[in-house]
């Protein structure tokens, strides 16, 4: 560890940063799947998302369907799953090709879920896609697919939680020695995770990492949470990472949910959530179109309500992770490929105000405002409306967005923005639409924008509209106060 850059310790690794591409990218797509959706996808009611601990839990749903579906976990436990997922219709290079479509700017698999089952060909474990299921080194044929399209490539982890998952197999077929390396070792509930488990989490990370080279990294839970993960082995996961980054020359980044961990060193994921202002850090939110694993019985998001999601998360410094769930045969189901297809149009129209741009002075305005802030703050039926705007800026200042959250006409004042002075060559440009729009600057010294009446067919998009501002110098108007940075 003397010869390279990082140490494994929290006081040198936190002289890593967030990579530039990273806070230009705003916008990626992972996927849930895996034997985990062989059965999830037809179940309707809860509990299916983490089929592996759910099915061998008498009083959740899952237990008496898995039985009604494949008979007693004793004789066909979850070890049967992982065979019954072979994924005749996975295609790659379609997978990837919606992602570029999506307008997403990087995308990868889940690599390996709760499950401890690995996406990829795997030397460590032989409860991995090349072995048993598929036949096929998955992550091996996005990665090339992905990369092919222009977009960073991704891997998501979320085996730490593996320790404690699969606690309830052990009554059946769990505690059996051969599948030793899919269930784990054999314990009792709330014991301390054994040697063997920890090596062989770090040397799944670091297979990975090696073979595929992600630009990205990020994990689920349980890197803190009941003792599943010890600092130690935090600290190494880093460490390796960020020096095999620096002897490649790549500019990587390590994702994860967890406060504490942030303070030394990564960005902080919000999972179905986000921030409610505005940090100086950037961070990222992992949320889903509908369900994680396909679930037939689960309803999924509106196309607007995601458009708006993804520009008020931008505004914040944020970035968007979004979830889909393939079917267990490999194909994106039709609803979620419209839904990223949708968003693609949009963006298409309004990359500019969301692109490679950083927050400007305030994250927004407006009277629609969230309950609850972080992870878990998603709430259903919450939506933007026109008075709700949100503000971003170019890298280098002289370009301001201001994105309405849904249409508007006649007049728009953005209350936050004070005009100091307008050049002869100052205009009002809405994205996606030809012509320039007029404005005033009232005397309050706040930009009002003189909306055109357009019919159906002329907004550039039936979602939020985006404004460009060039020529004007702009303060915060002082009638509004800063949104409070928050630790």
């Amino acid at each position: 560890m003397a010869d390279q850059p990082y140490e494994a310790d929290w006081t040198s690794l936190s002289k890593h940063v967030a990579p530039e591409w990273f806070k230009d990218a705003k916008f990626g797509i992972y996927t849930h799947w895996g034997p985990v959706t062989v059965g999830s996808e037809n179940a309707e009611k809860g509990g299916v998302q983490w089929y592996g601990m759910r099915m061998y839990e008498p009083k959740n749903p899952a237990f008496d369907f898995h039985r009604e579906t494949f008979g007693e976990q004793k004789d066909f436990g979850y070890k049967d799953i992982v065979e019954r997922f072979t994924a005749p219709e996975f295609d790659a290079e379609k997978w990837a090709e919606l992602f570029a479509a999506s307008g997403a700017k990087f995308a990868g698999p889940v690599v390996i879920h709760h499950d401890n089952y690995a996406m990829w060909d795997s030397k460590v474990t032989e409860w991995d896609t090349m072995d048993k299921g598929p036949k096929r080194d998955v992550t091996a044929e996005l990665e090339k697919a992905i990369r092919a399209q222009g977009l960073k490539f991704i891997a998501t982890f979320h085996h730490s939680f593996t320790w404690r998952y699969f606690e309830p197999s052990y009554k059946f077929d769990g505690s059996d020695p051969k599948y030793v390396n899919l269930y784990g070792d054999a314990h009792e509930a709330d014991a301390p995770p054994t040697p063997r488990f920890l090596d062989q989490w770090l040397a799944k990370i670091n297979e990975v990492v090696v073979n595929y080279e992600p630009d990205m990294i990020w994990f689920d839970f349980g890197l803190g949470e009941r003792n599943c993960v010890t600092p130690e082995y935090q600290q190494r996961m880093f460490a390796d990472y960020y020096n095999w980054a620096a002897k490649h020359n790549r500019q990587v980044g390590v994702a994860h949910k967890h406060w504490d961990i942030h303070e030394n060193t990564g960005i902080i994921d919000f999972e179905r959530g986000r921030l409610d202002y505005l940090p100086e850090f950037p961070w990222l939110t992992d949320t889903s179109v509908g369900p994680w694993f396909n679930q037939k019985s689960v309803k999924f998001k509106t196309e607007n309500d995601l458009v708006d999601v993804l520009v008020d998360i931008v505004s914040k410094n944020g970035c968007m992770l979004l979830n889909v769930g393939p079917t267990a045969a490999g194909e994106i189901p039709p609803e979620a490929a419209a839904l990223l297809r949708g968003i693609g149009k949009w963006l298409e129209a309004n990359s500019e105000a969301i692109f490679s741009t950083r927050p400007w002075l305030v994250y927004g305005e407006g009277p629609t405002q969230m309950t609850k802030s972080g992870g878990f703050s998603e709430k259903d039926g919450f939506h933007y409306t026109a008075s709700d705007i949100r503000y971003t800026r170019s890298k280098d200042g002289s370009t301001l967005y201001a994105i309405l959250l849904d249409r508007a006409e006649g007049d728009v004042t953005l209350r936050s923005v004070q005009v100091e002075q307008a050049a002869d060559s100052a205009t009002v440009q809405m994205l996606g639409h030809d012509g320039l729009v007029d404005y005033i600057i009232n005397d309050s010294k706040q930009l009002v924008l003189r909306l055109p009446k357009l019919g159906e067919l002329e907004f550039p998009s039936e979602h939020a509209v985006a404004f460009k501002l060039n020529g004007f110098k702009t303060s915060l108007h002082p009638r509004v106060s800063k949104q409070e940075k928050q630790p």
